[in-house]
C-alpha cells in the first residue's frame, strides 16, 4: 500500500498484541420453509348445462369442479333473488371472478334483484378481502350481507337458492359433494322459510361494517 494511503498514525504503528483466533463451528445446512405464492385462478369457470326452472332431476356432484359449475349456473340465471347461506364464504367456491362477474350482471339486471348472504364467521372473507365483499361495497342497496345469530344452533352446511325454483345444497362443511335442484319448487319453498327465519333473527357484524366504510 502506498504511503498516501495510509492512514495518519497507523503507518508505522507496530501491532502489539494479536486478536485471539476465534474458533467457527458451522450449523450445517438447513432449510427455510417460506409460504407458498397463492397465484390468482384466472380462468373462466364454465356453467352446468342445465335450464333454471327446466330441468327436473336432480343432479349430484362430488368434486369440486362440478360444484362451482352449478353454483355458477344458478347464479347466472336466476332473475329475481339470491339467497347464500355460508359458513365463511368458502373461497374454492364463492370467491372467483367468474362468480363475482356473474353476481355483478345479476344485480345490475334490475333495480328489484337482490342478493342476502349470511355467515358464520366473517373473518377470513375480510382478511382475504372477498370478492363479494368488495361488491357489496359498490352496490349497497341490493347485496345484503348479515351474521348468523351466535345464539342459534347453525347449519352445517352451504345452501343457495335462486329465484322460487333452483338450490344447490352441500350437505357437509368438510366435503364439496351435494346436490343442485333447477325446478324443485316444494323443496326451495321449504329451504327458502329456514333462510328467512335466520334473516329475521341475524344480526349486524361490527366486523364487515367495518370493512364496508
Amino acid at each position: 500500500m502506498n504511503d498516501k494511503d495510509t492512514p495518519v498514525g497507523l503507518s508505522d504503528t507496530p501491532v502489539q498484541d494479536e486478536l485471539a483466533s476465534v474458533e467457527f463451528h458451522s450449523p450445517g445446512r438447513f432449510a427455510v420453509h417460506n409460504p407458498e405464492s397463492v397465484t390468482a385462478d384466472t380462468t373462466d369457470w364454465e356453467p352446468a348445462p342445465f335450464p333454471l326452472g327446466s330441468h327436473e332431476q336432480l343432479e349430484r356432484f362430488e368434486r369440486p369442479q362440478e360444484a362451482r359449475a352449478h353454483f355458477l349456473a344458478l347464479i347466472q340465471q336466476a332473475r329475481r333473488t339470491l339467497c347464500l347461506y355460508s359458513n365463511d364464504l368458502e373461497p374454492w367456491l364463492c370467491n372467483h371472478s367468474s362468480i363475482q362477474e356473474a353476481c355483478t350482471r345479476f344485480l345490475l339486471s334490475s333495480p328489484r334483484t337482490h342478493l342476502r348472504i349470511l355467515l358464520r364467521d366473517s373473518d377470513r372473507a375480510i382478511r382475504e378481502s372477498h370478492a363479494l365483499l368488495r361488491l357489496s361495497r359498490r352496490l349497497t342497496s341490493s347485496l345484503h350481507i348479515r351474521k348468523l345469530n351466535p345464539a342459534l344452533p347453525p347449519e352445517d352446511q352451504t345452501y343457495l337458492i335462486a329465484d322460487d325454483r333452483g338450490l344447490l345444497l352441500r350437505p357437509q362443511l368438510d366435503q364439496p359433494g351435494g346436490y343442485a335442484l333447477y325446478n324443485d319448487p316444494v323443496r326451495v319453498r321449504q329451504r327458502q322459510a329456514q333462510f328467512e327465519q335466520a334473516w329475521d333473527n341475524s344480526v349486524s357484524d361490527p366486523n364487515l361494517r367495518s370493512f364496508l366504510l
